[in-house]
């Protein structure tokens, strides 16, 4: 279905007030926090069944994902009134070349084919480079979809540091989420969740309509509160917990369940008084409810600019600390970041606290980590060159249509720049 208006009139001049027309020059002013109505809330838009399935066309698309909050009931990430700036060190990308499947690729190639919407590089807290395509300008909201299971994970950890999580990682589930008492989650820790190695079968398939990412997916159009825990109930035992490693959305929204109980507040405004606030995010962002007023969607769902997903990164870069004061447990984005080994295996796990470590072996080599979106959408972050790479994308599938693996790229985009400052490629 294609509509012309929103499903729902749920953003409005008075809650969410994004502003001016992005751009990468300096002289221009910060994006305006007056009353201006959503540049892109007019377009016309697919549903989210057509997303997962991959059934929207390029325009479709593009504007479906720009306009996320039309399609649930969302809650406002507010943002604070002081920005945190952005330094400005433009740097020329033209003799980038990523390398795939025995072709070599530049800059240009990469946006086209990789469907890229938006790509801003920061190093050393600075924006390198910073483009904008189909429409899209500093102002636009894009979907996370996956990089919110780190951002999920992340809250997690600071209700640890607050106190609130007082059992830390090995806090067992059922605890917190007492609806899931009596199911296969009975026994799994929170750190289990984390590295979704619960031991809970799950099928994590998009594109079919008889997996248990779509059963999830309706308990969700249902807005039914409670639907989505019951889903997760439901699901039959696998292996012991801790053993195995299945990627599972469904465990984020256990985890939302857990942090959202845990800090007494839902979650959109814990993000916002720990980190949206402090750290200076220049514009509102919003996230998906299970239901109205309900629980966030743990694993997708939050809408932000490029900019802010980019400062996003840099603080996990900078060790999870705000002006030189740690959010997060001590150690925390070490670990949440890097390969683990679980019980009974011989070979680590690429996998984190909802990140995903290093895939290729230059970003290996710098313990670079990733949070990642079906669709193309990327947080990379590689704190031993100081880099982080924030991408929007509208591939015409959720998975399997990139064309140049997008660490790939990140490598070259490393590569160039350490070459150009004259330090180790």
């Amino acid at each position: 279905m294609i509509e012309d208006s929103p499903r729902r009139p749920l953003m409005t001049s008075s809650s969410l007030q994004p502003g001016f027309a992005c751009s990468v020059d300096a002289s221009r002013p910060e994006p305006s926090r007056s009353s201006a109505i959503y540049r892109h809330a007019g377009e016309p838009i697919g549903d989210i069944e057509q997303a997962y399935s991959g059934r929207l066309t390029p325009d479709l698309a593009v504007n479906t994902f720009r306009n996320i909050d039309r399609l649930f009931p969302t809650r406002i990430i507010s943002a604070g009134a002081s920005p945190r700036p952005l330094g400005q060190a433009p740097t020329s990308l033209d003799g980038v070349i990523a390398s795939a499947n025995g072709d070599a690729y530049d800059l240009y190639d990469y946006l086209a084919l990789n469907s890229v919407t938006g790509l801003l590089v920061l190093r050393h807290g600075e924006i390198v480079h910073e483009t904008y395509q189909r429409g899209n300008r500093r102002d636009t909201r894009w979907m996370s979809m996956s990089v919110a299971k780190s951002i999920c994970s992340t809250l997690a950890g600071m209700a640890i540091r607050d106190g609130l999580i007082p059992e830390g990682l090995s806090s067992q589930v059922t605890d917190y989420v007492p609806a899931l008492a009596g199911s296969a989650y009975e026994g799994v820790s929170l750190r289990d969740l984390l590295m979704m190695a619960s031991g809970v079968a799950w099928n994590e398939t998009y594109t079919d309509p008889r997996s248990d990412r779509r059963a999830l997916l309706k308990a969700q159009i249902a807005q039914q509160p409670g639907r989505a825990i019951k889903v997760m109930a439901a699901l039959p035992r696998a292996v012991r917990p801790g053993t195995l490693h299945n990627y599972s959305t469904g465990e984020t929204q256990i985890l939302a369940e857990l942090v959202r109980r845990a800090v007494g507040r839902p979650l959109a405004d814990y993000l916002s008084e720990k980190l949206w606030q402090p750290y200076g995010m220049e514009s509102d962002a919003c996230w998906w409810l299970e239901s109205a007023d309900g629980v966030e969607i743990g694993g997708s769902g939050i809408a932000a600019t490029l900019r802010d997903y980019a400062r996003f990164g840099q603080f996990m870069l900078d060790g999870g600390r705000l002006d030189g004061q740690p959010l997060l447990p001590e150690g925390w984005v070490d670990e949440a970041t890097r390969p683990t080994t679980l019980v009974g295996s011989q070979s680590p796990l690429e996998y984190g606290y909802m990140w995903w470590t290093a895939w290729t072996e230059p970003s290996r080599r710098d313990r670079a980590f990733a949070a990642r979106g079906i669709h193309g959408q990327l947080i990379y972050v590689n704190p031993a060159r100081d880099i982080v790479i924030a991408q929007n994308a509208a591939a015409p599938k959720p998975l399997g249509r990139l064309v140049i693996d997008p660490m790939v790229f990140c490598d070259a985009v490393v590569a160039h720049l350490e070459g150009q400052a004259g330090g180790p490629a």
